[in-house]
């Protein structure tokens, strides 16, 4: 049941912001947030070390929540960061779910990449429930993360809405767009991570082609990222190993966008384009190919600039 505002059971008389999902993408959004608000911050998730590390390395007014319900009976600003549709049900609508501990008014964002219809039906629960709710899917990655300059897309009700999540999102990010009524935050995402998978393939291809033909792949990079082919999997996330200082690639692949979450969006992607009777060419093709990719173990847990190496036979 909804908690009546100031009638929580913690003691920050629900006015704290609370935060879910402490992976590579959370942590780092949440370590920005923290740092940046002065409210009492309260964080959960599965995996406890990640909170307790998270406590460690934030210090004083972070407190650690038993469930997403206990977190929402403390909070006022709910933000949650998790890996699919599954996760986001339990946590928001499950037995020890938010919306068993939630204020009346309370604002819950949802930064996760899910199935637009699952993002609209419990954004609409919660609002049911007398809470408020927005998604708002991210773009910008690990590196984003660490450096807040994510893009939030953002699907709310009304622009009150938008305008209050908008300014927890730029402690962050750097670019906060409303794309629309609820769900279409996540709409505009799968359409950039559908360009995305693409390009990423197109590049990599190009490259491979270029190395085979003798090339010096840093002269390739250059050509390309002064020439009309340019695009941030060629200039910011170039496949090749060490082209990019910064770039997952030169880093074995780690720390980036892993292949299997590529796969998971374009299944989404997949998803959208037979409810909208949307015709796919590319985008099916990059799905087959990050499912061929995610098939092998190892890769499926690497960067998915590592279809570098998976078209060129090579392995990290």
């Amino acid at each position: 049941m909804l908690y009546s505002t100031g009638a929580s059971s913690g003691s920050s008389g629900g006015k704290a912001i609370g935060f879910i999902g402490l992976g590579q993408m959370g942590f780092n959004m949440a370590r920005h947030l923290r740092a940046k608000s002065s409210a009492e911050f309260i964080v959960y998730d599965l995996n406890h070390r990640a909170m307790e590390q998270f406590q460690a390395e934030s210090g004083k007014g972070v407190d650690l929540a038993s469930s997403p319900a206990e977190l929402a009976s403390r909070s006022s600003v709910i933000i949650t960061v998790l890996p699919e549709s599954a996760h986001v049900k339990e946590a928001y609508l499950g037995e020890s779910g938010i919306i068993k501990g939630m204020h009346q008014g309370a604002l819950c964002i949802d930064s996760s990449t899910i199935d637009t219809s699952v993002s609209t039906d419990v954004s609409r629960q919660i609002i049911a429930a007398g809470a408020r709710a927005v998604d708002a899917p991210i773009s910008g990655g690990i590196m984003g993360a660490k450096a807040a300059t994510l893009t939030f897309m953002v699907g709310s009700q009304t622009d009150k809405d938008f305008e209050q999540a908008r300014t927890h999102l730029l402690h962050m990010g750097k670019n906060v767009v409303r794309c629309g009524d609820l769900g279409a935050g996540q709409a505009a995402k799968i359409c950039n991570n559908l360009l995305l998978a693409i390009s990423m393939i197109g590049t990599a291809e190009a490259m491979n082609l270029g190395v085979r033909l003798g090339l010096d792949p840093k002269v390739l990079a250059s050509i390309v990222n002064t020439s009309s082919g340019r695009c941030w999997s060629s200039d910011t996330a170039n496949p090749v190993p060490d082209v990019i200082a910064t770039a997952p690639s030169t880093n074995s692949y780690n720390d980036g966008f892993k292949s299997r979450l590529m796969l998971k969006d374009l299944g989404l992607v997949s998803n959208a384009a037979k409810d909208s009777k949307t015709p796919l060419m590319l985008g099916a093709l990059a799905e087959n190919i990050y499912r061929h990719l995610s098939n092998d173990a190892t890769l499926a847990e690497k960067d998915f600039s590592v279809v570098y190496q998976w078209l060129s036979g090579k392995r990290p």
